[in-house]
């Protein structure tokens, strides 16, 4: 990924992390749209990176429009062949599929996280993705 874009959007998460903590609405909302340019301006470029778009869906309070944009992240990460992208993005859209009771629609997405996490060393995702699956498979 471009050193300058990852620095750009990891600023902006931290903004936008700060925002929440404080409930300064007006700052968030300046944040995400500059996060949200970023994303737009290197959509389908060789900028473009599961990153970026994981981190907009992370701090979009739409949960049906994050897991549309966990779903663009998804293929990014899908076309790169990142392991560590799609089994935090799968299992990040398995926790909001769930919140809106799509119990079915989590357990495909935690699956796919499962399979795609086998190549990671974040043992405590691991963990996090089995022990959630386990849970709505019993």
């Amino acid at each position: 990924m471009n050193t300058k874009i990852y620095t750009q959007v990891h600023s902006l998460a931290e903004e936008l992390m700060a925002a929440v903590q404080k409930k300064d609405q007006v700052r968030f909302d300046k944040s995400y749209q500059e996060l949200k340019k970023i994303c737009d301006d290197n959509d389908n470029t060789d900028k473009d990176h599961p990153v970026q778009w994981e981190t907009l869906a992370d701090f979009t309070d739409d949960l049906e429009l994050a897991i549309t944009i966990y779903d663009k992240a998804l293929a990014k990460a899908q076309e790169i062949n990142s392991k560590d992208f799609l089994s935090s993005i799968a299992y990040s859209t398995a926790l909001l599929k769930l919140e809106l009771g799509d119990k079915e629609g989590a357990i495909v997405s935690l699956e796919l996280a499962k399979i795609s996490c086998n190549k990671i060393v974040d043992k405590e995702l691991k963990a996090e993705i089995h022990d959630l699956l386990m849970d709505l498979q019993a």
